[in-house]
């Protein structure tokens, strides 16, 4: 090549860099935002899974795109997560989203409709039949879209200061529970409180409420409950499953590069496997912690799992006649539970029958 012809080629390649330089500064921004938790501190794989989230945007983005983390109470408090999505105030959330079922009993489908899905079917319902699109709908009237994160597995059935051995046991009794199972509680006779995570134990300690649920036993241990309610239920029937979302504010979102939303949505689904896993790991420890603090472990009488079975289908019949949202939600989980029902019973619950009949052999 002759060295005018070089310097051409050349010419043109500086050039390009030069046009090219400002255009990737442009595509990437820095951009920082807030990222406001329903969780405290103290719960490190709830509130560690947001940190986890933040850190994962910063490395996809190259650091450029900054989510800074808040626990409960630091912006607002834990149950007004989406309010200060909707409004502005935040530009990003990780909450429960059946904690709003007092705005719209629909949104208890983001979390875990009692005697719903298990972790592994509703995040396939959310992501593969359609059940993530429907919740976005629901957002989309409140300022927000949203996106599953983590999910805490089936959960415990919570702390007792009585033992609870016929449905009569129910009557009165204050028990604090999350979100749209209070209204099942209520029905057979019981008053649901709904309280955030860091003032369940004093209201328990107090005498406040007769009984709290929370989460399972690894997080039940952090927050102490074993020491002022010895009775541990199971099973969690309002939540086999306990699905996180990460909620933006709509606006904030869609001004975004593409692939800075893309960061958030892959992300969140990496946080997903980490919240999840490491509550699989953790929850087997602890639970035999809590039964050397005095623990008494006992399962829900089948009378009453029954009797709050048909009391849940009796409100679900009801909702569906009034909210759209709900009836439409509803119809496509109930019909997906039937055939995942059927596949898991083929399947995951005769391995693990068979493994766990064989784990007293060994």
């Amino acid at each position: 090549m002759k060295r005018r012809d070089f310097l051409k080629v050349g010419g043109v390649g500086l050039a390009a860099t030069a046009v090219a330089a400002p255009a990737i500064a442009q595509s990437n921004p820095e951009i920082k935002w807030r990222y406001t938790a329903s969780w405290p501190k103290s719960l490190d794989t709830l509130y560690g899974g947001c940190e986890y989230f933040a850190k994962r945007v910063a490395e996809i983005t190259d650091n450029k795109f900054q989510i800074q983390p808040f626990a409960a109470g630091e912006i607002v408090p834990g149950l007004q997560v989406l309010d200060a999505v909707s409004n502005g105030t935040v530009e990003m959330g990780n909450t429960a989203l059946y904690y709003y079922w007092g705005k719209n009993p629909a949104f208890t489908f983001g979390t875990s409709l009692p005697f719903g899905l298990n972790t592994r079917s509703h995040i396939s319902w959310l992501r593969f039949g359609g059940g993530m699109d429907m919740l976005n709908d629901l957002l989309k009237e409140y300022g927000c879209v949203g996106v599953p994160t983590g999910s805490t597995g089936a959960q415990m059935g919570g702390w007792f200061r009585k033992e609870i051995k016929s449905m009569d046991d129910f009557k009165g009794l204050k028990f604090r529970v999350g979100g749209f199972a209070g209204t099942i509680i209520a029905k057979v006779g019981g008053v649901p409180q709904q309280i955030a995570g860091g003032d369940i134990y004093p209201a328990l300690e107090k005498g406040t409420i007769d009984a709290a649920e929370w989460v399972g036993p690894y997080d039940d241990e952090k927050l102490g409950f074993v020491k002022v309610a010895k009775y541990y239920y199971y099973p969690g029937w309002w939540e086999g499953t306990g699905q996180g979302h990460n909620i933006m504010n709509i606006e904030k979102f869609n001004a975004l590069p593409k692939h800075y939303q893309a960061a958030i949505e892959t992300a969140s689904y990496d946080t997903f496997t980490w919240v999840t896993g490491k509550y699989d790991y953790v929850n087997p420890a602890a639970l035999k912690r809590l039964l050397a603090a005095g623990a008494i472990l006992r399962p829900f009488p089948q009378e009453v799992l029954e009797a709050c079975y048909n009391a849940a289908n009796g409100i679900y019949a009801d909702l569906s006649k009034s909210n759209p949202h709900f009836n439409k939600m509803y119809t496509s989980l109930s019909a997906f539970r039937n055939e995942s029902l059927a596949w898991n019973q083929v399947a995951e619950l005769s391995y693990d029958s068979f493994m766990m009949r064989m784990r007293t052999r060994t």
